[in-house]
């Protein structure tokens, strides 16, 4: 059961492995969702901003981005994100409270539900 958690993972990223961790340390058992495998469409990208309050430009990984990426916002840079899915900042976990992305990798502690140990 996944107790209402989803993590979009990136395997290959330590960040990623270390928030996927801290949640199965905690107890829980998120669903994973390897999204560059099965990456988010452009109406799911969307539904992730109205549920964390970020903005497209947050979600891109503009280290690995080039220039012409890094200049587009809105719909624009979230179609390009459901076509580039590494250009995905991660990990992004939902919880049953809404969605965060976990930069820096500590986020995660002020994720999980209290009495887990975090």
């Amino acid at each position: 059961m996944s107790d209402g958690y989803i993590i979009w993972h990136n395997p290959r990223c330590s960040t990623s492995r270390f928030v996927l961790n801290a949640l199965r340390e905690a107890g829980l058992d998120p669903v994973v969702r390897d999204y560059q495998k099965d990456p988010p469409s452009q109406a799911e990208l969307r539904d992730l901003l109205a549920v964390s309050g970020l903005e497209a430009r947050d979600l891109l990984r503009s280290k690995d981005a080039p220039d012409e990426v890094r200049a587009q916002d809105g719909d624009a840079l979230l179609a390009t994100l459901a076509d580039v899915p590494k250009l995905v900042e991660r990990p992004v976990v939902f919880t049953p409270k809404g969605a965060w992305l976990c930069r820096p990798k500590e986020k995660v502690f002020d994720l999980l539900p209290e009495g887990t140990g975090n």
